[in-house]
């Protein structure tokens, strides 16, 4: 039996949503994913025992009967009568609770359900995301209130004097030695965002990608960085989500993360629940959301696939190998010394791929009897593209994610067909760009982190102002696992 949970916090009054999901029949006017809608045999939309029969935006046809519905508890339950979504067994609870801090909603929505040995996976993303995070968010853009000014704010910020503190930042693309310690002062928040003492700052390719203008995510001057760990200060109007004292975390554009002090647009900082302390925070944030996009919605690994990772004993493609291998898949590893190969083989990976006489694709062919590697996660770039086009599994998927030795330049597409290769690059802000999906990824992060599927490791820590010694040791592929910066007392005097 699967179980799927989700939940949500809406900034409305608790009778409002209430009003919305009570109607049961009327959820073709507000799902995105239903496109009609009617009840059977002429009963009221919230009588116990009605059936609504609906149809979804692909064609398929479903029909849920009202089990239970109690307007003092703010409850109902459902079931699946019949459907064309393999969906057995299908049993579904929606629950409000008033949150009295600023009158807003916890709306919890469950289910339990089996379905066809082999589709567990797809089936139960299919529900927590296409169907109950779809939801919250269609129902959040009917009964949200759209003015800050509407209703008071869990906080507002503490007073209106700035917070000094230390930037490591650049004044022009370049190599490591631009990065250099300057003054900032953080100001008061304004409505929507928060202001954070950083307690550790993760340390990524991501960074040094931006500090050399490869990516054009930072135009000089400035700080790169987009993941860390700290302390909220305080908070500005509309923000009800965090208060002061609170830990939490964010890795997300701006850039602008090698700071002491921050201030920032709220949204997309999460809290850290206690498990979960401010290094490894710091260390996984952005590596863990990156392995969970990488491996449930670029390319959904699948129980018997054979995983190629490239860099298996640093931070993501570490993650990538413990999570892959616990769905399920076949990993090998890719990587550059038998010291990186033992942790590679701790993480997961069943083989490992060293440089030697033979290329990679024939390495990888040799370990799978030929065929090829289903899914090949490639950070790598320039230097290792063709090889993994080479090692591709027929209908193969290909996902280059980074370019540690460049880019990958101009291919022709026809060279694909040689397997029927699928090439992906994602971009990180595509996946983490809203609220909704960054509570989504997070959710199943830290999830994974508590039951220990993936465990972050701190392979050097450095303090704020070595951001440059940190960069360069990643640059020069001499580290392992992840590598973090901590701001102290001592640096704000530089």
């Amino acid at each position: 039996m699967i179980k799927v949970s989700r939940s949500t916090i809406l900034d409305a009054p608790v009778a409002a949503v209430w009003e919305v999901l009570r109607d049961f029949n009327g959820h073709d006017r507000w799902h995105p994913a239903v496109d009609r809608s009617a009840l059977e045999g002429g009963k009221k939309t919230d009588q116990v025992g009605s059936v609504r029969n609906f149809v979804l935006g692909g064609g398929e046809r479903i029909r849920e009967r009202l089990l239970s519905l109690s307007d003092k508890d703010r409850r109902l339950r459902y079931a699946i009568v019949e459907s064309d979504v393999p969906l057995m067994n299908y049993v579904a609870e929606v629950s409000l609770k008033p949150v009295t801090d600023g009158d807003r909603t916890f709306w919890s929505w469950s289910s339990k359900f089996e379905t066809p040995k082999g589709r567990e996976r797809e089936l139960a993303d299919l529900v927590a995301e296409g169907v109950y995070d779809a939801g919250f968010e269609a129902v959040r853009a009917r009964v949200e209130r759209r003015s800050p000014a509407s209703s008071a704010p869990l906080q507002r910020a503490a007073g209106g004097t700035a917070i000094d503190g230390l930037a490591m930042v650049i004044d022009r693309h370049g190599g490591p030695e631009e990065l250099h310690p300057a003054r900032i002062a953080a100001p008061p928040p304004g409505p929507g965002e928060v202001r954070l003492r950083q307690a550790a700052i993760g340390v990524n390719f991501i960074d040094i990608y931006c500090r050399s203008g490869a990516f054009d995510l930072l135009q000089p001057p400035g700080a790169p960085g987009m993941e860390a760990a700290g302390v909220v200060v305080d908070v500005g109007p509309g923000v009800r989500h965090l208060r002061p004292g609170q830990r939490v975390a964010y890795a997300c554009p701006p850039v602008g993360a090698y700071v002491s002090v921050r201030t920032m647009a709220a949204e997309l900082v999460v809290p850290l629940p206690d498990s979960i302390d401010d290094e490894a925070a710091a260390a996984g944030l952005l590596k863990g959301m990156s392995a969970e996009f990488l491996l449930h919605r670029v390319h959904k690994v699948q129980q018997g696939e054979t995983v190629l990772v490239y860099a298996p004993a640093g931070g993501v493609g570490r993650l990538l190998c413990q999570w892959a291998a616990h769905l399920g898949a076949t990993v090998i590893g890719a990587t550059s010394s038998e010291e990186k190969a033992r942790i590679a083989r701790a993480a997961g990976a069943r083989h490992v791929i060293l440089p030697g006489t033979q290329s990679l694709e024939d390495q990888v062919r040799d370990l799978t009897q030929g065929r090829g590697a289903d899914v090949i996660y490639d950070a790598v770039g320039r230097d290792s593209f063709a090889h993994s086009v080479a090692a591709l599994a027929p209908c193969g998927h290909l996902i280059s994610f980074g370019q540690a030795s460049g880019p990958v330049g101009s291919w022709d597409i026809g060279s694909l067909a040689a397997s029927s290769a699928t090439v992906s690059r994602p971009n990180f802000a595509h996946y983490t760009d809203t609220p909704a999906k960054v509570a989504a990824i997070t959710e199943r992060l830290f999830h994974a982190i508590d039951r220990r599927v993936v465990t972050v490791e701190i392979g050097r820590r450095y303090s704020l102002s070595e951001a440059a010694e940190a960069q360069r040791a990643l640059e020069n592929r001499e580290t392992t696992a992840s590598t973090i910066l901590i701001p102290n007392e001592n640096e704000e005097s530089l």
